[in-house]
């Protein structure tokens, strides 16, 4: 599997877009406006108060979570502006969203001046930031901008996708992720590719950012030291149960099955940290641990489990379409759905976010 090819979130405003099916996502990038905030007035502050910010948004996706992101950013700013009452003219502010390139730049592009327009109604508009966005594609895990030119990185739900699917020396039998009954050096496999990633995310963005920048990064993780905890790994597993049914069934073959493995790992507080201490060119300002509900995906009064099975699929079909084809999408998610469905009534499902703030060291 070529990653940087397939790895993408559904595009278009469809039943089962990512544009349309994020809300989960959503009420984890408002859980971390605190610290969102926090990294910016420290930012602001330190470098007083530029007059030009350059920030980007790496794997941003596509759809209102996007520019949501860069409104709260945009709004953070002329708050602590406003706040610390600066007599200082509002800053210009350029805006990169990256993601890879398959991502669906168009609809972010086509929802750009009704972005801008929103921005103008803000009060005091006349003295808010003006802003300019620029689409960047290609993988974070290179080089994407000029050195010593980014203020501010930030990134919600992307850097637990990996470059690759780790290079295996055993079959992950029966299983599309790290599971209880994979193979010891599966999950080592993992464990390193998940180093090998970050340690390279972080060399990129020490040479790109300015010094005394700041970056706040969320990622899909674990509280455990287990990697094969239900807490990361359940999810996954329904999947795989849902392919190994019909595997039993003979609508997928066994081999097919076996060859497939989802390019992700999902990392604890400890292991970023380790990370970020061992590349050594940030200092960590803090790292918090928060759970949202698989609910999270879902309006009140909505079917959760068949808005989850949504929301799975919007992140998970491009991976399946590339590997197993279209044949058994509708009904390898159909299935999925059914699982989820009475997972999510048995017990209360949760996800687990790790959100560290750190400042690129002067």
């Amino acid at each position: 599997m070529d990653v940087a090819q397939v790895l993408r979130m559904n595009g278009g405003e469809g039943d089962y877009s990512y544009s349309n099916n994020s809300l989960l996502q959503r009420k984890v990038i408002s859980m971390t406006k605190p610290i969102i905030e926090d990294a910016l007035t420290n930012l602001y502050c330190g470098m007083n108060f530029p007059q030009t910010l350059t920030m980007a948004d790496l794997g941003c996706s596509s759809g209102p979570n996007t520019l949501l992101v860069a409104s709260e950013l945009v709004k953070s700013i002329d708050k602590i502006r406003q706040k610390l009452g600066s007599n200082n003219e509002a800053p210009e502010i350029q805006m990169y969203l990256n993601d890879l390139p398959h991502n669906d730049f168009n609809t972010i592009f086509h929802s750009v001046p009704k972005f801008q327009n929103n921005l103008m109604r803000m009060p005091n508009s006349s003295c808010s930031p003006q802003f300019y966005v620029c689409g960047v594609p290609g993988s974070f895990y290179t080089r994407l901008f000029l050195r010593k030119s980014i203020h501010f990185v930030y990134s919600s739900y992307s850097l637990m996708w990996l470059s690759q699917v780790p290079d295996m020396t055993s079959t992950n039998k029966g299983n599309i992720y790290m599971s209880t009954t994979s193979p010891p050096n599966v999950i080592k496999a993992y464990y390193e590719q998940f180093q090998k990633d970050f340690l390279m995310f972080l060399k990129c963005r020490a040479e790109e950012m300015v010094p005394g920048g700041h970056m706040v990064l969320t990622i899909l993780g674990r509280q455990s030291d287990d990697p094969c905890s239900k807490e990361c790994c359940y999810v996954w597993d329904l999947l795989a149960a849902s392919l190994n049914d019909m595997v039993s069934e003979g609508l997928v073959e066994e081999e097919k099955l076996d060859s497939f493995n989802i390019p992700q790992y999902t990392p604890s507080p400890k292991e970023v940290r380790k990370e970020v201490e061992k590349e050594g060119s940030f200092s960590i300002n803090c790292v918090e641990v928060t759970e949202v509900n698989w609910d999270a995906c879902t309006s009140d009064g909505d079917d959760q489990g068949y808005n989850m099975g949504k929301c799975m699929r919007a992140v998970a079909e491009p991976l399946l379409l590339s590997h197993f084809g279209e044949s058994i999408i509708e009904e390898v998610f159909e299935r999925y759905t059914n699982h989820i469905k009475i997972s999510m009534a048995k017990e209360k499902t949760k996800l687990v976010n790790v959100t560290v703030s750190m400042t690129r060291k002067i």
